[in-house]
């Protein structure tokens, strides 16, 4: 019945609302309503707009809102996995078996699912600049939970969340948290030349 599946597959991805981004958590970010992933996708989607408005992408940014907007849909089944929850293999394998499940019963389940599959392999272009939007804006989110000052590096807690991320040093050296991970990212080397300004400036100024 097409009512029931819309119900059940909007009631699904409802609880990205207050499925609260576990990263946020494990940092021991001090602040009373930590973001959800609704809102991480969100974000992602303006942050890919304002991307595509003030630099030149010769891509689809429909597709690409497209694929921001069900980039995450496996979190309402296994939640909001970490790098210290599970291997980066058997989280990929679990979130793809959970996206499969989840649009099954969608028509074009099978249409939607290529698209995500296309943007967890980030190939194609527009997959490319999803990934890296889905990326900075999680380095911009940091920082502004950092300045804001809900990063409390002399908590226990935070000790050693920076300490498992081998991030400690940097810190006690006298480089803020955000600015540890904004320039692990750069080091990466995943993000293009336009990205890369967005990041510097995020580096250099308040946001």
């Amino acid at each position: 019945m097409k009512e029931k599946r819309v119900i059940e597959y909007y009631r699904l991805c409802n609880k990205l609302k207050d499925t609260i981004r576990t990263g946020w958590k494990v940092w021991n970010v001090k602040k009373s309503r930590i973001e959800s992933v609704a809102e991480h996708v969100y974000s992602t989607q303006m942050l890919a707009i304002a991307m595509y408005s003030e630099f030149e992408y010769d891509i689809d940014i429909e597709k690409v809102i497209y694929m921001l907007a069900i980039h995450e849909i496996g979190e309402t089944v296994i939640g909001d996995i970490t790098e210290f929850q599970m291997s980066k293999d058997e989280k990929i394998k679990r979130e793809r078996d959970a996206v499969h499940n989840i649009l099954g019963n969608l028509t074009i389940g099978d249409n939607i699912e290529e698209i995500f599959l296309e943007f967890d392999n980030h190939k194609t272009k527009e997959a490319s600049f999803a990934y890296q939007c889905d990326k900075l804006e999680c380095l911009l989110q940091c920082k502004i939970y950092d300045i804001s000052g809900y990063i409390d590096i002399n908590d226990p807690k935070t000790h050693e969340a920076a300490t498992k991320e081998r991030s400690l040093d940097n810190i006690l050296n006298g480089d803020s948290p955000s600015t540890t991970w904004i320039k692990k990212d750069l080091a990466k080397n995943i993000f293009d030349d336009n990205f890369k300004k967005v990041i510097e400036y995020t580096l250099n100024n308040m946001i």
